[in-house]
């Protein structure tokens, strides 16, 4: 009886990285920043801006597509209705 593999390489990707990079990078960067002598209220907000650097790099650099819709698709309710979706007659 053969029962398929749960975890295999190709379940971990890129966003299941940044899924754990996100908290990382806010304790990590608060935890470093306070260690070496900022205080917590002054870390804070820079383990903040790393975490959102990582947030935006997952949104807007390597953005999540569906392998078969193609780049250019058109949303529904937009075609040919004029602007604001209004018809023109």
């Amino acid at each position: 009886m053969d029962f398929p593999l749960v975890f295999n390489d190709s379940m971990t990707g890129y966003y299941d990285y940044v899924l754990g990079l996100i908290p990382a990078a806010l304790i990590g960067v608060t935890a470093l920043l306070n260690l070496v002598g900022l205080s917590l209220m002054s870390a804070l907000p820079a383990g903040a801006v790393a975490a959102a650097t990582v947030m935006a790099h997952a949104i807007f650099v390597r953005a999540p597509v569906a392998a078969d819709a193609p780049a250019d698709a058109s949303r529904s309710g937009r075609g040919g209705a004029g602007s604001g979706g209004r018809s023109s007659a």
